[in-house]
């Protein structure tokens, strides 16, 4: 098991790649991952705390309960065969714990955010999981939010100090949620020596020019869930309205 995940931590590493970004398409159960993992391209499974707690009937923001959160994380390692990212929000208050118990359930690597709490207090949580994935025996690969543009003044200094600060504390990537414009892009890949994560969304520059600027990673967050719902809501009002069948009616996701 030790063997597995280690190889499994070190593919979702490698995937991390500065100009030729990893793109993961956030899930959050059993179905989600099964149909993302068997889509040509996939090569690792992000779990999305918006969409985990939203499935559960829960807020974002570690309103539902870390037992609750891990084992969906189980249930989604264990029915997908590569590398699994957990979105783990600001570590449930003990970060080592947490992680310890993400990588008994399966993951890999995990999202740890800093909700603007000072760098220093953020780093020793990301130091934390650190210790937590070598005590596991595995390269558990960290992705450290800082909150600087999604939470706060959106000051490019801060959100580069903060983020080297994180990579000093034993981070693997940096995740700047809400930084979009190239100048900013550029800098943040210049500051972390490539190692910058990002949000996507219709908003978004191309992926291939975040790809030039040298993103090394991307996600959706809950935008996959919202593609999900947005399906279910349009093909009930065309159900409802009598307006015919949606011809998705024939779709079922993979069992197996």
């Amino acid at each position: 098991m030790t063997t597995d995940l280690a190889a499994k931590a070190d593919a979702l590493l490698a995937a991390h790649r500065s100009g030729d970004p990893l793109v993961l398409v956030n899930v959050w159960d059993a179905w989600s991952a099964r149909v993302i993992a068997q889509t040509a391209g996939c090569e690792a499974i992000a779990t999305a705390s918006y969409s985990i707690a939203a499935a559960h009937g829960y807020a974002d923001g570690e309103q539902i309960p870390v037992e609750e959160m891990i084992a969906a994380i189980r249930l989604i390692a264990s029915v997908v065969d590569l590398p699994v990212t957990a979105d783990l929000e600001g570590g449930y208050g003990d970060a080592g714990a947490t992680v310890a118990a993400a990588i008994r359930a399966g993951a890999v690597g995990g999202n740890l955010e800093d909700c603007l709490r000072p760098a220093d207090e953020h780093a020793l949580a990301v130091a934390a999981a650190r210790a937590a994935g070598d005590a596991a025996g595995i390269h558990f690969v960290i992705n450290a939010r800082t909150d600087e543009y999604l939470l706060g003044e959106k000051n490019l200094d801060v959100a580069i100090a903060a983020g080297r600060t994180y990579l000093e504390a034993g981070a693997d990537c940096i995740f700047v949620p809400g930084a979009g414009a190239p100048d900013d892009v550029a800098a943040l890949v210049a500051a972390f020596e490539g190692r910058l994560s990002l949000i996507v969304s219709p908003k978004a520059l191309p992926l291939g020019e975040l790809a030039r600027l040298g993103v090394a990673r991307v996600s959706v967050g809950p935008g996959s869930l919202g593609i999900a719902a947005a399906a279910l809501r349009d093909g009930a009002a065309q159900l409802l309205a009598r307006d015919g069948y949606p011809y998705t009616l024939t779709y079922r996701p993979p069992s197996a």
